[in-house]
């Protein structure tokens, strides 16, 4: 079985980072499960945690008035779910919802925004990391919502 530290360095969001970055960011991780169906967080909730993905997929969802749930992105193995940590108000933006078992590495976001603010250099290598996977999802959500709205007037 593997140690927090090798799932955290396997992780292309963490791939590259020194050993004791690595350390620390695994200092704040602990393994976790969803079942099929099962949400890891609700738009609006209080987000404190984020995932690295190592089995199952997620789907993402916004609420779209009079449509209901619209699927935003499927999120799989080796990816990560959840940015909202790191800004204020720390409110999820999504929903994320199981949808097969996923085996994840849930990380503390507190605990390593608590780290960040010790260490500026490990703020500014996270902040890198995840800045691609937000611009990613918001266009996945731009994307989705000219699908939606594109044709009315």
């Amino acid at each position: 079985m593997k140690t927090l530290d090798a799932l955290v360095a396997e992780s292309p969001v963490f791939a590259g980072l020194s050993q004791p970055y690595l350390e620390l960011i695994a200092g704040c991780a602990q393994n976790t499960g969803f079942e099929a169906g099962e949400y890891l967080f609700r738009e609006g909730d209080q987000a404190d945690t984020f995932y690295l993905l190592r089995h199952g997929r997620v789907k993402l969802e916004i609420q779209v008035a009079g449509r209901g749930a619209l699927t935003v992105e499927t999120v799989d193995a080796g990816d990560v779910v959840g940015w909202s940590w790191l800004f204020p108000p720390y409110r999820w933006h999504f929903d994320a919802r199981a949808l097969d078992v996923v085996r994840a590495v849930a990380f503390d976001g507190a605990c390593l925004r608590g780290k960040c603010d010790q260490d500026h250099t490990l703020g500014y290598e996270l902040l890198g990391r995840f800045s691609p996977v937000m611009l990613h999802r918001l266009q996945s959500t731009q994307m989705q919502l000219i699908d939606v709205y594109g044709g009315a007037a």
